[in-house]
């Protein structure tokens, strides 16, 4: 029966996150022409992998869809001498280098591909993509590391 129960709680923070995706799609169909979607969004991606290199590698880019990578999202950054660290406690404040409201970077495997803004859903964060680093870019910034 604990089985019968999970599914049901995912499909309901499942609903919520889609009602958050169509408020998201009036708000932006109003005013703007980029349409969001993709994976996360559980929408069809605009284009394929293959689409956007051109050399028609479909099958080639198959093979790496389901590897597992780390997306994250940062807040801010600061550097503290290991003192100011070692003095830290419950309640601390650590003052960082973004401004409130400022877009926040999303990161694969620690190389920006985004940025966005938080959003809460059925109490939990999330985030819309507000400026996505186009894949050239993206190319471009891996390579020089």
């Amino acid at each position: 029966m604990a089985s019968e129960e999970k599914p049901d709680e995912a499909d309901d923070g499942m609903a919520d996150w889609a009602e958050a995706l169509l408020e998201q799609k009036s708000t932006d169909s109003a005013g703007s022409d980029s349409q969001p979607g993709g994976v996360l969004s559980g929408e069809a991606p605009r284009k394929s992998f293959s689409s956007m290199t051109g050399d028609g590698t479909n099958n080639d880019i198959n093979m790496v869809l389901d590897i597992p990578v780390q997306l994250s999202v940062e807040l801010g950054r600061t550097k503290v001498p290991i003192k100011h660290i070692l003095q830290l406690g419950q309640g601390s404040v650590v003052e960082l280098d973004a401004l409130a409201g400022e877009p926040m970077d999303v990161l694969v495997n620690g190389y920006l591909i985004a940025q966005g803004e938080v959003v809460v859903v059925n109490d939990k964060f999330g985030i819309r993509l507000t400026d996505v680093v186009t894949p050239s870019e993206r190319l471009r910034r891996v390579s020089k590391n």
